[in-house]
C-alpha cells in the first residue's frame, strides 16, 4: 500500500474543520477513520501491479558518446485499469533520459515505453526492477509492485582513434608498394639496387654492386607481410591513473583499436592480450574482415585492477603465445617503480627474441605546469611537474638502451604515434 500526498492534505482540511466547528479527540478520530477508509477503498479499486505482463527489445550495444533506445512492452492482463506511475530502473552510468513516465493501461490493453540511454561509461549496463506504483480512482493510495525484466547493453569504445586510420592505410599502401614506392630496408625480399643517398642505412649497402659501379649502391627491399604483431594490454592499477577526464586504460583501448585495425590490414596476423596478474583479455588471430569487431567486444567490459602487474608472468604469457619474432606492443605506465622493479628486469628476455615496443600515456598537464611562473605555489608545481618530466624522459632513455621503442605521448596522440612507430618499422624492414 502506497499513500499520496493527497491524504495529508485530505487530513489536514479535516482537522481544520474538527478544530473549527467542534474541538475534540471524537472529531479528530473520525476526520482520521475517515481518511483511511477512503484510502483503503483507493487501494482496493486499484489495479494490480503483479498482473502486468512485461517484456523488452531494442538496443544491444551502444557505443560510448552514443545513443540507445530499450523498449518495454507492458501489457494489462488484470481486471482492472492500472493508473499511476511505472519506473524503469537503470544504473546511472546508463544515462536514462527519462526513467519515470505516467501509465494509464486499461485492462487487456498494451502499451510500449522507450527508455533513451546515454550512456557515459564502458562496459556492460544491466536493468534493474520495474517498478509500478497503481493508484485508485481518487488517487489517494495504491498498489505498487516491481518485475524483473533483465536487459543489458554493452557500451564499446568510442574508438575516437578511427578518423587516423585511413592516412594511415594510405602510408601502408606506398609502404607495400601498392602505390609503386620502394623502400630501403632490412627486410628479406630484395627489390632493387639505387644510389645511396644521405640518410640511407649503411647496413643496406651492398659492396659488390658498389665495386662494379664505381658509386655507392644500396638494396631496397619490398615490406615484409604475415608479420606477427601482438598487443598487450596492462590493466594493473598503473592504468587506473585518470589523465584528463578518462583512465590512461581508455587511451590504451583506443591505441589497440587503430594499431589492430591497420596492423590486421597489413597482412600481419594480430593477436591481443590484456594482463595484470591474470589474463583479463585474449583474442587471438584476428584478421581485417572483423579485428574490430573482436577487439570492440573484448575490450569493451574491459576495467582496470588496483593491484601491481606481475611482469615475470606476462612475460611468459608473451612468450608462450609469440615462439617466433614478433612485435609486440605493450601498453603501460611509465612509472618509476613499476618499471625498474617490474619491466626492466624481464625486458631482455623480450627483446632477444621479439621487437618490443613500450606505449605510455603521457599527462599533457605536465607541460603546462612544468610552465608555470605566477607565485611560489606554481614554481613548486613547475618543479614538480619538471622533475616528473625528466624521470619520465630517464626511464624513456634506460628502455631505449635495453632495446625496446619507447612511445610516449598524450592521450588523443598516443594512437597515431604508435601507428606511425608501426609503419615506420615496417618501412625499415625491423619486424
Amino acid at each position: 500500500m502506497v499513500l499520496t500526498g493527497r491524504v495529508a492534505a485530505l487530513a489536514a482540511i479535516g482537522a481544520v474543520l474538527v478544530a473549527a466547528a467542534a474541538p475534540s479527540w471524537a472529531g479528530i478520530l473520525g476526520v482520521t477513520g475517515v481518511v483511511l477508509a477512503l484510502a483503503l477503498v483507493d487501494v482496493l479499486l486499484a489495479g494490480s501491479p503483479r498482473a502486468l505482463r512485461l517484456s523488452r527489445d531494442g538496443d544491444h550495444t551502444a557505443r560510448l558518446g552514443t545513443t540507445a533506445t530499450v523498449r518495454l512492452s507492458v501489457r494489462n492482463d488484470g481486471r482492472r485499469r492500472v493508473r499511476g506511475l511505472l519506473r524503469d530502473a537503470w544504473p546511472p552510468s546508463a544515462g536514462a533520459v527519462a526513467d519515470r513516465v505516467a501509465v494509464d493501461l486499461p485492462a487487456g490493453e498494451r502499451r510500449l515505453v522507450e527508455t533513451e540511454l546515454r550512456p557515459t561509461r564502458r562496459g556492460d549496463r544491466t536493468a534493474d526492477r520495474v517498478t509500478v506504483r497503481s493508484l485508485g480512482p481518487l488517487g489517494l493510495a495504491g498498489r505498487q509492485g516491481s518485475h524483473a525484466v533483465p536487459w543489458t547493453v554493452r557500451v564499446l569504445p568510442p574508438f575516437q582513434a578511427r578518423r587516423h586510420l585511413p592516412s594511415r592505410l594510405a602510408r601502408l599502401r606506398e609502404i607495400d608498394g601498392r602505390s609503386a614506392v620502394r623502400v630501403r630496408g632490412q627486410g628479406t625480399e630484395f627489390d632493387s639496387l639505387r644510389e645511396y643517398v644521405r640518410g640511407d642505412d649503411v647496413r643496406s649497402i651492398d659492396w659488390r654492386a658498389t665495386a662494379r659501379h664505381g658509386g655507392v649502391v644500396v638494396r631496397t627491399w619490398r615490406p615484409e607481410r604475415d608479420r606477427h604483431v601482438l598487443i598487450v594490454l596492462d590493466t594493473g592499477r598503473t592504468s587506473a591513473g585518470r589523465v584528463g577526464d578518462e583512465p590512461r586504460l581508455d587511451a590504451a583501448i583506443d591505441t589497440a583499436l587503430l594499431l589492430g585495425a591497420l596492423a590486421a590490414r597489413a597482412g600481419d596476423r594480430v593477436d591481443l592480450l590484456a594482463y595484470d596478474r591474470q589474463v583479463r583479455a585474449d583474442v587471438p588471430r584476428l584478421d581485417a574482415t572483423d579485428v574490430l569487431r573482436r577487439m570492440v567486444g573484448a575490450l569493451a567490459v574491459l576495467e582496470p585492477e588496483l593491484l601491481e602487474t606481475d611482469y615475470r608472468q606476462l612475460t611468459a604469457e608473451i612468450l608462450s603465445r609469440a615462439g617466433q619474432h614478433a612485435l609486440v606492443v605493450i601498453v603501460t605506465g611509465l612509472d618509476s617503480s613499476a618499471v625498474e622493479l617490474g619491466l626492466l628486469p624481464v625486458l631482455g628476455r623480450l627483446t632477444r627474441r621479439h621487437t618490443v615496443m613500450i606505449a605510455s600515456v603521457a599527462d599533457p598537464r605536465l607541460a603546462e605546469l612544468a610552465a608555470g611562473r605566477g607565485d611560489s605555489d606554481a614554481v613548486y608545481a613547475a618543479a614538480a611537474a619538471e622533475h616528473d618530466r625528466l624521470a619520465r624522459a630517464q626511464l624513456a632513455e634506460l628502455l631505449g638502451r635495453r632495446g625496446a621503442h619507447v612511445v610516449d605521448q598524450p592521450p588523443a596522440d598516443l594512437p597515431p604515434a604508435v601507428a606511425d612507430a608501426y609503419l615506420e618499422l615496417k618501412a625499415t624492414g625491423r619486424l
